[in-house]
């Protein structure tokens, strides 16, 4: 049973009315008796809420910070209307902030035997499965007096997916992919390592791809065409630990790792390579293996959206042994981790030996702009003394990375803006120079 402010009001009405008319026991009595009777015939009248049939249906996924709805259908099977208020509760975190107390509340009129389709409209601000709770009902009866109410468990889930805001690079970057391949309409030919085709030669053409075997054949110079290397193997591993849980800005590291790593498999997917995934701290928190062209980034984005980082150290052992398992020929290994001293003296600099010699590698870390605003502080001794800290980060950060880079591998140590096209970059550097 559920009261209204009608009783509330009802109720302060008839005290003046006793006070001021009928100040005696007989008074009070007619006056609740008024109440309770109307209270009563309310229930009576009201429709049933636990008969009631609901069905979800709507959206199960949308990118972080866009729109959602998810319909509601609620059928009364009874014999009286329905008249009253509904409450489609999810997480504060499934709405817009500040509008999850009226976007998750409808009013309801249902004649009998009938259905009535409401739309709860989410905007998620986290990323992950967002769980529908559950559904509570409440039916007023005709004086509006009481009602009933109920709850049902109506369960849906709304996937927020990673919002790929670097996507905006990838024309750029695919611009630079056709030139690669020698698909524009430039004086010079598309650079690469892969033998394409045979063609005649023409003035401009550089003479040191003439293939005079050919040209012998066809009575006519012919040159050779490349193109940048295919079908070969990336696998980008992204670390899940206690460092990607540090927070840059708004987000955490690994929201920027998630996103570089997208534009990356988005780029490499259209020049015709392979892209796995790994995510590992203490053990493995998602792989995927295998996926097609078309299904490879879709994959991705519905993996990395349940990836949250583990307050706990990496253990770098257990990780190389799975990248070199997941990939036992050569590949394009890229380490989206953290350039900490302290983890990286301890287990990424012992271990990256075992992947260089056998793989191309690019480590990859997202570096906070705060500190090159701290470095920079001066005027207090607060200031002063932030200025030195950052400083002092700064330089470990490099010095991990130089050494890193004596290792063979490449590091790209960028904010979370010029990660993604940073690592795009780098990736059609190597592919332009052959050397994946």
């Amino acid at each position: 049973m559920a009261l209204t402010g009608r009783t509330a009001l009802l109720a302060a009405l008839g005290s003046l009315l006793v006070g001021l008319l009928l100040p005696s026991w007989a008074g009070v009595g007619l006056v609740t008796g008024a109440v309770l009777l109307g209270v009563l015939a309310d229930l009576l009248l009201a429709a049933p809420v636990r008969t009631l049939v609901l069905a979800r249906d709507g959206d199960t996924s949308v990118r972080l910070g866009e729109p959602a709805t998810v319909d509601l259908t609620v059928g009364n099977l009874s014999r009286r209307p329905l008249r009253g208020q509904l409450r489609d509760a999810w997480a504060p975190s499934a709405f817009q902030p500040g509008t999850d107390l009226t976007a998750s509340r409808h009013r309801l009129t249902i004649p009998a035997g009938e259905r009535r389709r409401l739309s709860t409209q989410l905007r998620p601000t986290r990323r992950g499965d967002h769980r529908a709770h559950r559904v509570t009902v409440r039916s007023l009866g005709p004086l509006g007096l009481a009602g009933r109410q109920g709850s049902h468990q109506i369960p849906w889930t709304l996937r927020a997916l990673p919002p790929f805001t670097s996507r905006k690079h990838l024309p750029s970057r695919l611009a630079r992919l056709r030139e690669l391949d020698g698909r524009t309409s430039l004086l010079t030919r598309g650079q690469g390592t892969e033998f394409d085709s045979l063609r005649e030669y023409l003035p401009g053409d550089d003479v040191r791809s003439i293939d005079w075997r050919a040209s012998a054949r066809r009575h006519t110079v012919a040159i050779r065409t490349w193109r940048p290397e295919r079908d070969r193997h990336i696998l980008i591993v992204l670390d899940t630990g206690r460092t990607s849980a540090g927070r840059v800005g708004d987000a955490p590291r690994l929201d920027a790792a998630l996103d570089a790593a997208l534009l990356l498999t988005a780029l490499a997917t259209r020049a015709g390579d392979r892209v796995d995934l790994l995510a590992h701290d203490l053990r493995q928190r998602g792989t995927v293996l295998g996926r097609s062209a078309t299904e490879v980034l879709p994959a991705f984005t519905n993996a990395m959206a349940t990836l949250e980082p583990a307050l706990v150290e990496t253990d770098l052992r257990a990780l190389t042994a799975a990248t070199l398992r997941l990939a036992p020929r050569r590949s394009l290994i890229v380490l989206l981790t953290g350039l900490d001293a302290g983890p990286a003296e301890d287990g990424l600099l012992p271990l990256l030996p075992q992947l260089t010699q056998r793989h191309q590698v690019i480590v990859a870390s997202v570096a906070d702009p705060r500190l090159t605003e701290l470095a920079a502080g001066r005027g207090t001794v607060q200031a002063v003394y932030g200025a030195a800290a950052a400083a002092q980060t700064q330089a470990d950060r490099r010095q991990v990375a130089a050494r890193l880079t004596r290792l063979g591998a490449t590091v790209l140590d960028e904010s979370p803006t010029t990660l993604p096209p940073a690592l795009a970059d780098s990736y059609l550097a190597l592919k332009a120079a052959g050397k994946l």
